[in-house]
């Protein structure tokens, strides 16, 4: 008997439950701790049943190390989101009753009913790479930013009217050079904490700038085509190769544009026709999209011509450039595509 085994993964324990992949009918379920010796366990208890395939929810975040282990097995894992095993577990009958085996069975049967869900690759190491060192960017300008806004807030109350405009660190240490409180302990203290953000924002450039070097290096390792579009920088690049994986899952450009939130969502009743803006979709991706869709708008190449031309024909500046995104995504789809055609040539 084929199965389809659904995994509802938690920090100290995993849920399975089993269900026939011949007509979806519940077979048997199971809970097992998330340490080696349970890992072990559910092994064991895997082969009971020969021909079986796996369906992870959210294998790119707490099942990740669980899907990761079983795909380098050599074992077929899909990557079941959450929205849509939620969706199967409310639409379900029992008054949609929660607990770690329904979640299972319903992460089971939601990949049971779907065959588009992506496969878990454990070769994907070069995307992977790119992720970590992505996020970790992200990671250090947001706190670099929190910093500069509480440098802000001392120099606010060490300066009349505080500094105005944007504040480097070259700006912010003259400032402070200049400052000589004489108001008493209070304002001493905000100048000595001033100098230490000062000197945490410097560490984080420091650091910044070389993951940045590390970024570059990485991207033109993996030779992708993406830095051949106008407004993609090896950041962006990185961010994209990074959040999408294995662009193989998507079967057309439509179902990319899906995925990356650039694709309208049809809301017609009767003979009323109309679509809205999709506020669906990865978040990362379409805001990594808008950025070079700003990008192109604000030049004189084919981007920055066919986002005027939308204009012309009497749309507003936010609906063309919502069609200038489409048009982004189609590009980058075409060029991930062209990608993983390509012999791959590593990461650095």
């Amino acid at each position: 008997m084929k199965v389809l085994v659904g995994v509802d993964p938690h920090k100290a324990s995993v849920a399975l439950a089993v269900v026939d992949q011949a007509g979806g009918e519940f077979v048997e379920c199971a809970s097992f701790p998330q340490n080696r010796a349970g890992l072990r366990s559910l092994e064991r208890w895997a082969k009971r049943f020969p021909e079986r395939r796996w369906a992870v929810e959210n294998a790119g975040g707490l099942g990740r190390h669980l899907a990761g282990w079983l795909a380098a097995a050599g074992e077929s894992v899909v990557d079941v989101p959450p929205k849509l095993s939620a969706r199967v577990r409310v639409l379900s009958t029992g008054n949609a009753r929660k607990n770690d085996e329904l979640d299972a069975l319903a992460t089971a049967l939601a990949a049971w009913r779907n065959e588009r869900l992506p496969a878990v690759d454990p070769e994907e190491a070069g995307s992977e790479v790119l992720r970590l060192l992505s996020e970790r960017r992200e990671d250090l300008v947001a706190e670099r930013t929190r910093a500069l806004n509480r440098l802000h807030g001392l120099l606010r109350d060490l300066v009349p009217g505080g500094v105005a405009g944007k504040l480097s660190t070259h700006r912010a240490a003259r400032v402070l050079r200049g400052i000589r409180p004489q108001e008493g302990a209070s304002a001493r203290l905000r100048r000595r904490l001033a100098s230490e953000i000062l000197r945490d924002v410097r560490s984080l450039d420091r650091k910044i700038a070389d993951l940045s070097g590390r970024i570059e290096a990485e991207v033109e390792a993996s030779g992708t085509t993406l830095t051949e579009i106008f407004g993609v920088g090896p950041i962006l690049a990185a961010k994209i190769i990074g959040t999408v994986g294995n662009v193989v899952r998507f079967p057309t450009k439509a179902h990319f544009a899906s995925y990356s939130g650039t694709a309208p969502v049809e809301t017609s009743s009767g003979e009323v026709m109309r679509h809205r803006l999709s506020l669906a979709g990865n978040r990362k991706l379409n805001n990594a999209l808008h950025m070079v869709a700003i990008c192109q708008a604000r030049s004189d190449v084919r981007g920055g011509a066919y986002y005027r031309k939308k204009i012309e024909e009497g749309k507003s500046r936010k609906e063309a450039l919502r069609c200038l995104k489409r048009r982004i995504s189609d590009a980058v789809f075409r060029s991930l595509v062209a990608d993983s055609r390509a012999p791959s040539r590593g990461v650095a």
